[in-house]
């Protein structure tokens, strides 16, 4: 438990001694029917409230602590363990606590008055933990949310930017401008639809937000300005056929999704008209299947596989659920989980 937490739950265990013991009192009142039944012993009053915040802290300790027995019960969701153990321990507390009262102090001439006393302060204490316990869970709850919530940003960012530095790398650079050099001189309008896929390729990198859920038909469409570049450039040398069943389209995944696995199969394989590069996206099973054969190119440098850990982080940190990754000797194949 972190340190504000054991600040909060021991400020809360003295209030709450407080509250339970306030009536006690009353007894300062010589006149008052508290006094008629407990007369006011500053030792005997000491000793209730140090116990009762004794009760207090113990039983909030017990349910916060990480890895504790009720903490234990609480993660797992078993909670007539954790309900019964609490009713025990309360149950021990009011009984010990009279026992060792009786021995200090003496029994009353009405010893149920004694036990009913202890049996009302600890149920109103108990009630009052219940309270705190259930505000300090919130918070963690909120504190966790955050938490996730900037580590989705950050490896948003980290795979917005590595997908910016690889559409703006030299070897990208290099072959767009001169793909677009070409097609200027030879075919003005197939260099001004180059340019609109282009500009539209960026553009949706940089508008949408990282933690962006989008639908399958607004990555396919994003994907269809990519996928014109890479034919414009590539021409026969590559295939893609998408394969999506009407009635997964409206389900969603993370927005960048596809581009960067198009991408990665662009960059680490041949391409040639003999051996063309073919790509594969589908559904199944309520995944995305992006697949590719498998035709590395012999002087290409060793891959820091980044796009893919940054892509499964981002899964991993939204969803829960992580990107499935195979290779064999064909295919190289991910699967991304629909929500």
């Amino acid at each position: 438990m972190i340190r504000n937490e054991r600040k909060i739950y021991i400020y809360s265990a003295l209030l709450i001694t407080l509250v339970a013991n306030s009536a006690k009192l009353m007894a300062l009142n010589s006149d008052g029917i508290i006094a008629r039944y407990w007369q006011f012993n500053i030792w005997e009053y000491g000793f209730q409230f140090l116990y009762n915040m004794v009760f207090c802290v113990v039983l909030l300790h017990l349910n916060l602590s990480k890895g504790k027995l009720f903490s234990i019960y609480r993660e797992n969701k078993q909670w007539p363990k954790l309900y019964v153990f609490n009713i025990l321990l309360i149950v021990a507390f009011i009984i010990l606590g009279s026992f060792i009262h009786n021995a200090l102090f003496g029994s009353l001439p009405l010893p149920r008055i004694r036990i009913r006393g202890y049996f009302a302060r600890f149920l109103l204490s108990s009630v009052m933990i219940a309270v705190v316990i259930r505000l300090i869970l919130l918070m963690r709850e909120s504190r966790n949310k955050d938490l996730i919530n900037e580590q989705l940003h950050t490896a948003y960012l980290q795979a917005q930017l590595k997908l910016l530095q690889e559409q703006l790398n030299p070897h990208f650079l290099f072959n767009t401008l001169s793909s677009l050099s070409a097609m200027v001189r030879e075919n003005p309008n197939l260099a001004q639809s180059y340019i609109l896929h282009l500009s539209k390729v960026f553009r949706y990198t940089l508008v949408h937000s990282g933690n962006d859920m989008v639908t399958i038909n607004t990555e396919l469409q994003h994907l269809e300005s990519y996928i014109q570049l890479v034919k414009m450039r590539l021409e026969n040398a590559f295939q893609i056929q998408i394969n999506i069943n009407k009635h997964v389209t409206d389900k969603k995944l993370l927005h960048l999704s596809l581009q960067p696995l198009v991408e990665n199969a662009v960059k680490h394989n041949k391409a040639t008209i003999s051996n063309p590069l073919i790509i594969n996206i589908y559904d199944e099973n309520d995944r995305i299947i992006v697949k590719n054969n498998l035709q590395p190119m012999s002087s290409e440098a060793e891959s820091t596989g980044l796009g893919l850990t940054n892509l499964n982080e981002r899964y991993r940190l939204q969803t829960n659920h992580e990107i499935e990754i195979y290779q064999n000797g064909e295919y190289f194949i991910v699967k991304l989980p629909l929500l």
